[in-house]
């Protein structure tokens, strides 16, 4: 599906490269041919199977990130288009649920784990047999990560864990849970670990309505005397504020990615409609959409540029995150206006849309925490 808007007729921008590229087109025809076609029913089911995954993992798009040792491809601006494709799929929570497993809980194991874990936990993820799901925030502990109060005390060869979580995206279905528990008695940031948690006796999970993302299973989560084995510890105990620290950013700027990806394809959507109508209102509408797509790709390449050179890139992905949540449900609700009565009834890919760019701001920190970051580092 193309148009005068189109990505493809965009020559390659740093740091993609025509191969890159070469990849967009692949990812874009499977999520058009594979799971755009699929939205409907399983925004409806609130599901989509987890055979998604095993697909993913057939044709190499989990392992894009990570080393070539562990079955994966060692490209991180691969993963990045992988993320913006994801867009075309119709459902963002489809999009969100295939996100968390690949770019929110397996990149903790990677970079934290041992090699038994990696084993046991990346391996077997990459090919999509293992589903993993990254429990932080709480019922009272949202972006104040500090106020954890899920409990894993010592016990001969381990841990007990109690407590709960809330707003897990892929908890429903996850095999195992990357859990940001309280070790230490005084908890706060010196305080926390990360246990890898098998699912089992005493874990137990609830799917939770929402109002956007139907298709993503998201959790309430309990454990209740959950024995986690030491080995299971993923890096240091008492440590695990830099680890949440560390994955933010990537989080962040996937979440730009997204958007980016997502504004782009409803905006090419509505050109299409748009083209059989004309009139100056509706260029002008369209134009100011265009700018808005292209301010938030030219920031979140720019994070992506630093981020892949290995440079700092915190402010520029706080920038990238904050600017495109804004402006994705922005420019998908213009594009929902211009579509009108047919978008609302008639078109629900622009309306769920719409519905599923609510979050934006919300997840992985709040507009308010990144002006807080964004402020901090202005030496305010």
């Amino acid at each position: 599906m193309t148009s005068p808007g189109a990505a493809e007729a965009r020559r390659p921008t740093p740091p993609f490269t025509t191969e890159h590229e070469r990849l967009r087109s692949e990812i874009r025809c499977y999520a058009e041919a594979e799971l755009y076609p699929h939205a409907n029913e399983w925004e409806a089911a609130e599901w989509f199977p987890n055979e998604v995954f095993s697909r993913l993992g057939e044709l190499g798009y989990i392992g894009l990130k990570f080393p070539r040792q562990y079955g994966g491809a060692d490209d991180v601006v691969a993963a990045a288009v992988l993320c913006e494709e994801l867009a075309r799929c119709g459902s963002g929570g489809v999009a969100a649920g295939i996100g968390a497993h690949i770019g929110i809980a397996l990149p903790p194991i990677w970079r934290f784990g041992t090699e038994d874990q990696h084993r046991r936990y990346l391996v077997p993820g990459i090919r999509g047999e293992l589903i993993a799901a990254l429990a932080i925030t709480e019922p009272d502990a949202g972006s104040d990560v500090a106020s954890i109060r899920t409990s894993a005390g010592r016990v001969d060869g381990g841990y007990l864990v109690n407590g709960s979580k809330m707003f897990i995206t892929g908890g429903v279905r996850a095999d195992v849970l990357l859990t940001a528990v309280k070790t230490a008695a005084e908890g706060g940031h010196q305080g926390l670990s990360f246990l890898l948690i098998d699912r089992g006796e005493g874990v137990e999970a609830r799917a939770i309505q929402k109002m956007g993302w139907h298709a993503s299973d998201t959790a309430q989560i309990s454990f209740d005397d959950v024995f986690v084995p030491a080995e299971n510890l993923l890096g240091a105990e008492d440590q695990g504020f830099y680890l949440i620290m560390a994955n933010f950013q990537w989080e962040r700027l996937l979440m730009a990615l997204g958007a980016v990806g997502a504004m782009q394809a409803v905006f090419e959507s509505t050109l299409r409609v748009a083209g059989a109508h004309g009139g100056q209102a509706l260029r002008h509408q369209l134009a100011e959409v265009a700018v808005q797509i292209e301010a938030g790709r030219n920031l979140t390449y720019a994070a992506l540029r630093r981020t892949a050179a290995g440079q700092d890139a915190v402010r520029e992905v706080t920038m990238a995150k904050l600017f495109t949540q804004a402006a994705a449900f922005q420019a998908i609700d213009a594009c929902l206006q211009i579509h009108g009565r047919a978008g609302y009834l008639a078109a629900p890919v622009i309306e769920r849309a719409a519905r599923d760019a609510r979050l934006g701001p919300i997840g992985g920190g709040t507009d308010e925490i990144m002006k807080e970051i964004l402020g901090r580092s202005l030496g305010l």
